[in-house]
C-alpha cells in the first residue's frame, strides 16, 4: 500500500491519501482521542503522540499535529498508523456510526442557490488543500461558514473566506454582503 502526502496551507494540517476511498459519503471532524473512539482509523492515528486533529473526506485524511511537534518525527508514524488500519479490515467509522452529511436543501431560494455554489464551487477547492466548509446560516446579508480539517485555524483561511468565497457568493447572489467564519 502507497499513502501519499500533501502539505495544505495550514503548516500544522498534512494531508494523507491513502489510494483508496476513506468515507464514501459524508465527512467526519474529530478534535481529541475521546471523541475518536467512534473511529477504528482515527482512534489509530490519535494514539500518535502528538497529533490533535484527525478529519476524514472522501480520499483523504487530514492530520493536525500539536505545536511543538515537527513533521518529519511525526509522518512516519502517522503513516504507519493509516496503513495499519486499512490493512486491519476494520471499518473506518464503527458500526452504526454515521459520517455527517451536510444538508443542501432549503425552502429559501436565496439559501439554496449559496449552497449549491458551496457545493459545487467552493467544497472541492478546500478539499483540494484537506479541508472542508460548512454553511451555518445566513441571515441580513451575512453568510455564516465554518472552516474544518486543515483549513480550521489555516493562517490563510481568512484570506479564502474574503477574497475568494465572498466575492464568489457576492457575484452570484446579490442579497450577498458579507461572509463570516464561526467556529
Amino acid at each position: 500500500m502507497f499513502i501519499q502526502t500533501e502539505p495544505t496551507p495550514n503548516p500544522a494540517t498534512l494531508k494523507f491519501l491513502p489510494g483508496r476511498p476513506v468515507l464514501e459519503k459524508g465527512v467526519a471532524e474529530f478534535v481529541d482521542a475521546e471523541a475518536a473512539r467512534v473511529s477504528p482509523l482515527a482512534s489509530r492515528i490519535f494514539a500518535v503522540e502528538g497529533v490533535s486533529g484527525v478529519y476524514l473526506g472522501a480520499d483523504f485524511v487530514s492530520v493536525t499535529k500539536r505545536d511543538g511537534v515537527e513533521w518529519h518525527e511525526l509522518k512516519p508514524a502517522v503513516l504507519g498508523a493509516i496503513m495499519e488500519h486499512y490493512l486491519s479490515g476494520d471499518p473506518v467509522l464503527a458500526e452504526g456510526v454515521e459520517a455527517e452529511v451536510e444538508d443542501t436543501g432549503s425552502d429559501d431560494p436565496v439559501v439554496a442557490q449559496i449552497k449549491e455554489l458551496i457545493e459545487t464551487r467552493v467544497r472541492p477547492a478546500v478539499a483540494r488543500d484537506g479541508g472542508d466548509i460548512v454553511f451555518r446560516g445566513f441571515d441580513r446579508g451575512v453568510v455564516y461558514l465554518q472552516m474544518r480539517g486543515a483549513c480550521s485555524g489555516c493562517p490563510s483561511s481568512t484570506m479564502t473566506l474574503k477574497a475568494g468565497i465572498e466575492n464568489l457568493l457576492r457575484y452570484y447572489v446579490p442579497d450577498v454582503i458579507e461572509v463570516r467564519a464561526v467556529g
